[in-house]
């Protein structure tokens, strides 16, 4: 690691929740040396315990130290020192503590979910402090933490390279080598955590939707479709999400504790645990920026937005319930083939991920060519293969597209990718419509499917239609189909309009 780095701690990390906990243990089992601190002072002995529990005779390798002062002085130099606080006023209190104490060439990172905007304006604050600063998206949640995530830092370059041999080590290994990369300058780490995170959204939500039309079509019961998504997780859907959706639909309602109390509810192995959760879904924000930037860059992400809509629409129980008893449906629950439906479903699926990826990915470009962050989009398809929640087989294919053409426009004509949904489409739009026909509300599906159809049409007679009525009612103009584009035209539409 450096013989200047052989008299203190290599690394520092600030913030002992449980996620911090679990990075600074992943690091001490990595044989680094590293100083932990936190404001309350018994994390800090929680972490010190943990490691003892944990690390064998790699326990030495943390460090618990309760003052800031003392734990910035433990540090060797360079400095690396990462603090894990809530996103927001913490972070800010985090940085106006530690540019205090620490030197130029030092470096502060930021492990934490904040928002793009924010790291840009704490990096630029540092300058004139001559601290790096660098903001690293951590996916994986606290099992990555501990056993190797997905590590997305952006900043100066000299910083990453400074932390490459650390983050590296600790990250999590597949076969194309540790998922980590440098993302690019200020802002980029969290802005391609904040996409991944939108595209975990969407994952989540045709999951859902595939879910939701098989046991109401096929009427499959829950070991049946756990075996069914279980058969899924072996071919071309193999994934973390894919995973879990097996594991959850296999489970019993039994091991259920309360969160406040931490008492073992009654268990119950005649039923199963899905059928007892509310169907209420929660959201922590990730997901709501990433359509906010979306619609900020221009850039339409309709599958992960249809997905926010659902966690927003769900979370609104209340409402639906006493709506439910005047809005009948009047809808026939088509009578499928329960084998082919499978088929189908898995089809509709695979396809609408396409899409949603696509979308994701096109945001980033975006932005990365806005901000001239340089993202190599084939990495950041690599680095999620393996630590983070969206990690999957179908990752490795996207990379092989951005490996055969750097500049792919979108996922959508990638030659691998255009073949497979051109010849899935039948299955997609057979299982869209008979969502429509049961009145089962698909609403991703619905959208990647609607995202595909519009960027396969050469003419959008609709969007002519809008240009005119911008036109009429705010003489904001349009581009005629026989006159050279860029020329702007205005209609006198009736007597009252004018020119």
């Amino acid at each position: 690691w450096g013989r200047e780095e052989m008299s203190g701690a290599q690394f520092g990390l600030f913030g002992l929740a449980v996620m911090g906990q679990n990075f600074a243990l992943n690091i001490a089992e990595h044989g680094i040396r590293i100083a932990v601190c936190n404001r309350s002072h018994n994390k800090v002995d929680d972490a010190v315990a943990r490691a003892k529990a944990e690390l064998g005779d790699k326990a030495d390798n943390l460090i618990g130290i309760k003052d800031p002062k003392e734990f910035v002085a433990a540090l060797a130099k360079p400095r690396k020192l990462m603090f894990l606080v809530q996103a927001g006023p913490a972070v800010d209190s985090c940085i106006e503590l530690f540019a205090k104490l620490l030197e130029p060439g030092d470096i502060l990172i930021d492990g934490g979910n904040e928002w793009f905007e924010n790291s840009i304006r704490r990096a630029k604050y540092l300058e004139p402090f001559g601290i790096h600063y660098l903001a690293m998206g951590i996916s994986g949640g606290e099992e990555g933490a501990r056993n190797g995530p997905s590590l997305m830092p952006g900043g100066p370059k000299v910083a990453f390279d400074a932390i490459e041999p650390i983050i590296k080590a600790v990250a999590a290994q597949t076969k194309t080598g540790p998922c980590t990369t440098y993302i690019g300058g200020p802002g980029s780490g969290n802005y391609v955590k904040m996409v991944h995170n939108g595209i975990e959204y969407g994952d989540m939500q045709l999951i859902a939707e595939s879910y939701q039309l098989l046991k109401t079509l096929g009427g499959f019961n829950n070991d049946e479709l756990a075996a069914i998504f279980a058969k899924w997780n072996e071919g071309k859907l193999l994934s973390f999400l894919i995973e879990i959706t097996s594991k959850i639909l296999a489970k019993k309602d039994v091991d259920v504790y309360s969160n406040d109390t931490k008492t073992l509810l009654q268990p119950n192995s005649e039923r199963h645990l899905v059928d007892m959760i509310l169907d209420k879904t929660g959201n922590k924000g990730t997901g709501k920026m990433t359509i906010k930037e979306g619609a900020e860059r221009s850039i339409p992400v309709g599958t992960m937005a249809a997905a926010l809509d659902m966690r927003f629409i769900s979370a609104d129980k209340d409402k639906r319930v006493a709506m439910a008893s005047s809005l009948h449906g009047n809808v026939t629950v088509p009578t499928v083939d329960r084998e082919q439906l499978v088929k189908d479903v898995e089809t509709a699926l695979y396809c609408s991920k396409i899409c949603s990826y696509a979308q994701g990915m096109n945001l980033i470009r975006e932005a990365s060519n806005q901000y001239q962050w340089g993202v190599n989009l084939g990495e950041c398809a690599r680095i999620w293969n393996g630590g983070c929640i969206i990690r999957a087989q179908f990752l490795h294919r996207i990379k092989e597209a951005y490996d055969r053409n750097p500049e792919l426009p979108s996922l959508l004509v990638d030659p691998a990718f255009v073949q497979e949904m051109v010849e899935g489409q039948q299955a997609w739009r057979r299982v869209a419509g008979y969502a429509i026909q049961a009145g089962i509300p698909a609403p991703s599906i619905f959208a990647s499917l609607a995202y595909f159809d519009a960027y396969r049409s050469a003419y959008l007679p609709s969007s002519s239609l809008v240009q005119a009525q911008r036109d009429f009612f705010g003489s904001h103009t349009f581009e005629r189909t026989d006159q050279p584009a860029g020329v702007a035209y205005h209609c006198k539409w009736t007597d009252a309009h004018a020119i």
